[in-house]
């Protein structure tokens, strides 16, 4: 039986990761744009991508890179993203965390931070 609630749970994130695909925020989008096509360093990112409890928005596997993109309900939910971001390092990631207003009002310094922790 646990198999198969197991295997209901991957599916359900993996659903609910194609559904953050198909709907990002601006923020979201306008960081992709610097981000897909392995633009920077030329490494390659996934975005939205089920990682194991979790959908992170970003990520470098290559590097063991996450990036992550807050909004004004993060400020809200500290505690969960700690125990996330503790989650991720203890798999040996790396996390980056930008508030929207960065990527909007200084799109080059955030990329500044995600090459200068690509190289």
């Amino acid at each position: 039986m646990g198999a198969i609630v197991a295997r209901q749970y991957r599916d359900d994130l993996t659903s609910k990761s194609k559904d953050l695909r198909n709907e990002p925020t601006e923020a979201e989008r306008y960081l992709w744009s610097r981000l897909k096509n392995s633009q920077l360093c030329d490494c390659k990112f996934r975005r939205q991508q089920p990682l194991g409890q979790y959908i992170v928005d970003f990520i470098c596997l290559e590097k063991s890179l996450v990036i992550e993109i807050d909004g004004g309900q993060h400020s809200e939910t500290e505690s969960y993203d700690q125990a996330r971001d503790n989650w991720l390092e203890g798999q040996g990631f790396t996390v980056l965390r930008f508030w929207n207003n960065e990527v909007f009002g200084n799109l080059a310094g955030v990329v500044d931070v995600i090459m200068e922790e690509l190289t």
